[in-house]
């Protein structure tokens, strides 16, 4: 059996303001995997993996080795939180959002044995004329390193804010919802966590190196 996913579209609640409502072509889906249906399991696997794939690259780096068994993980564990689902946002913003916890999580977790150092990665391939120099590359992946470390020492909750607005582009009200606390409560968490990244490059030493000899 497939799922028709068109057919089981159903509607969110309407937001306070009084706004038309949203239509999540995946909520009745959702919930008939909350409901431990193998056949619709199965389906919104499909539908949502591979946008959780890209989220858990972006947040531990396209090389890492653990990439897909992170997603896997984090695919069980949206598996897991389905029956908690309260459709106060879609369906695939909630599944990225477990994506991106999961993600942090597993960065935490095992980053004593990382084994991927974004600086020292190597250029597949070269880049098309026009496209970023192999010097901007280098010192992307360093921002790029620099912002993941401290996103490994911040709060999770900040971490998990600043991943969701930066690295997906969710709005403030977007992830108050799948947070559920209140916009101001988010844009404190994104203030505080820019100004630790302001910090951290602007003191990254390596970072400032790469810059001088370049202007050298």
């Amino acid at each position: 059996m497939v799922w028709n996913v068109r057919k089981l579209a159903t509607d969110l609640p309407a937001p306070a303001d009084g706004a038309a409502p949203r239509t999540d072509e995946l909520l009745g889906l959702a919930r008939a995997a909350a409901a431990r249906e193998p056949a619709a399991v199965r389906t919104l696997v499909i539908e949502i993996g591979g946008s959780m794939l890209r989220t858990v690259r972006k947040v531990l780096g396209p090389h890492h080795p653990d990439v897909e068994d992170v997603t896997q993980e984090a695919v069980l564990a949206l598996l897991q939180a389905l029956p908690s689902f309260r459709a106060e946002c879609t369906v695939l913003h909630f599944a990225n959002r477990v994506a991106v916890m999961t993600a942090l999580a597993a960065r935490r977790r095992l980053r004593g044995r990382e084994r991927f150092d974004a600086l020292d990665a190597q250029v597949e391939a070269a880049p098309d004329e026009g496209g970023p120099s192999p010097f901007a590359e280098v010192v992307s992946a360093r921002r790029r390193g620099v912002v993941l470390e401290v996103l490994d020492k911040m709060p999770a909750s900040t971490a998990e804010a600043l991943a969701l607005h930066f690295v997906l582009g969710y709005t403030v009200d977007e992830i108050a919802a799948l947070a559920g606390v209140s916009p101001n409560t988010i844009w404190s968490r994104l203030r505080l966590g820019k100004q630790a990244l302001r910090r951290a490059l602007a003191n990254d030493v390596r970072l400032a190196e790469l810059l001088q000899g370049r202007d050298g």
